[in-house]
């Protein structure tokens, strides 16, 4: 018990020299939406300033949900949420579900306590819901203010995600808690346990940690992540939640490849639980297309594909993919810059583009994508699952083209385990 909270309070990352300001971030032109509340000073409201940006799919009618994508405590993780929804393998997941994607920042000051917003009871929880209500109105979309949500959440994310679980879990599709869990048990000194409904227990909750958050090792300062998560899940499963741990073998506190197991599982939750009309009640989890898998104790899946995906990722994270990324579309030439736009595999993401000219390869752009966390991506990746800033363009300026000739050219995306597109 006395190592339950610790992950609660440790910072999701180390602080990066090229970070932002908070002032400084993507233009949230539509598709993009933003608000942005100052800091209260009021008890019980929320004393950080924060933004909300959402995504919304372009040309859907009516959203079905929204996908909230909650970065970590600490300043820097705070500062990495502000390009949260410009994540195009995100979008992805949230536009095949007919969803929104929400990224918050919290402007949390370097070595401030993370609890006054990670804690949703602190006064995130009812701002959350306020920024919904004007986002809604922002774009257009007022179901916003009443859809369910689908959470994921890293380090203080993940013990807001859980948190929410708790306290709303009728509009909850499922949650994803990297390196982070909510009190749950009494321990002096810690945040008040939150109470296990019979509710929250139908909702899916996946607990994802690196096997060096005191899995594997024991000593360093993340140490802390395995006890909590540990006692969150045996109190959640003796419940007969439909909770479930998955240790990524390769990390710490860092997020790595879990982006490759935790969008196909939110995939799954979403098609099994999002109602067929807004304002119905989410569908239950199917118990015949469920599995069990027996270890030390039982862990949950939805369906045996996911459970087949869970083995794969806690061996090595190389979860299959055998499917292509979509084919590039609207190819621009304007002089001698290509531009284009291009989808997100939802399997595998977006790592790079090949560029051919007149039936040879010409160049890959990247020529190297950066992730020092994991697998190489186009956008990027900071150490909170959000792409870096400047945001990556899908852009290509061809130095050597014949001055006077007509050229041809053909762009095919690759996803991250080497698939071409058309």
């Amino acid at each position: 018990m006395r190592h339950l909270v610790l992950l609660l309070l440790v910072l999701a990352g180390p602080l990066s020299a090229q970070q932002p300001p908070y002032s400084v971030f993507p233009p949230a032109d539509p598709p993009y939406y933003r608000v942005r509340y100052e800091g209260s000073t009021k008890p019980g409201e929320l004393v950080f300033s924060v933004n909300y940006t959402v995504w919304v799919p372009p040309g859907v009618k009516t959203l079905r949900g929204v996908i909230v994508h909650q970065h970590g405590c600490g300043e820097g993780s705070c500062k990495s949420g502000l390009t949260g929804a410009y994540d195009l393998h995100w979008q992805a997941l949230a536009k095949k579900h007919g969803c929104g994607l929400m990224a918050p920042s919290y402007e949390q000051p370097d070595k401030a306590n993370c609890q006054l917003w990670c804690d949703p009871r602190n006064g995130s929880d009812a701002k959350f819901r306020q920024s919904l209500t004007e986002l809604g109105a922002k774009s257009g979309h007022l179901e916003l203010a009443t859809v369910p949500w689908a959470l994921w959440g890293h380090s203080g994310g993940g013990h807001w995600a859980g948190g929410m679980v708790l306290l709303h879990p009728d509009r909850i599709v499922a949650a994803w808690l990297r390196s982070g869990v909510p009190p749950v048990k009494a321990a002096e000194g810690r945040p008040a346990p939150y109470t296990i409904s019979e509710a929250a227990c139908q909702v899916p909750v996946m607990c994802n940690l690196g096997t060096k958050e005191g899995v594997t090792d024991k000593t360093n300062r993340f140490a802390g992540v395995w006890p909590g998560v540990e006692t969150f899940f045996t109190a959640m499963r003796a419940k007969g939640a439909l909770i479930c741990v998955s240790a990524d073998p390769l990390t710490s506190h860092e997020c790595g490849n879990q982006r490759y197991f935790a969008i196909p599982w939110l995939d799954a939750c979403l098609a099994a639980r999002l109602p067929v009309k807004n304002g119905e009640a989410l569908k239950p989890m199917s118990a015949a297309a469920a599995w069990l898998a027996a270890r030390e104790k039982s862990v949950w899946f939805p369906n045996e594909a996911i459970a087949k995906a869970w083995l794969q990722y806690i061996r090595d994270t190389a979860v299959l993919d055998v499917t292509p990324p979509p084919a590039p579309t609207n190819l621009r030439v304007k002089g001698n810059e290509l531009t284009w736009d291009a989808e997100a595999d939802v399997e595998s993401g977006l790592a790079s583009f090949i560029i051919e000219r007149d039936g040879q390869f010409l160049a890959n752009v990247p020529e190297q994508g950066k992730n020092p966390f994991g697998r190489p991506i186009f956008q990027n990746l900071q150490y909170s699952d959000t792409p870096t800033q400047p945001l990556i363009q899908m852009r290509f300026t061809d130095t050597k083209a014949e001055a006077g000739k007509t050229h041809s050219y053909r762009v095919i995306a690759v996803n991250t385990v080497g698939l071409k597109s058309p």
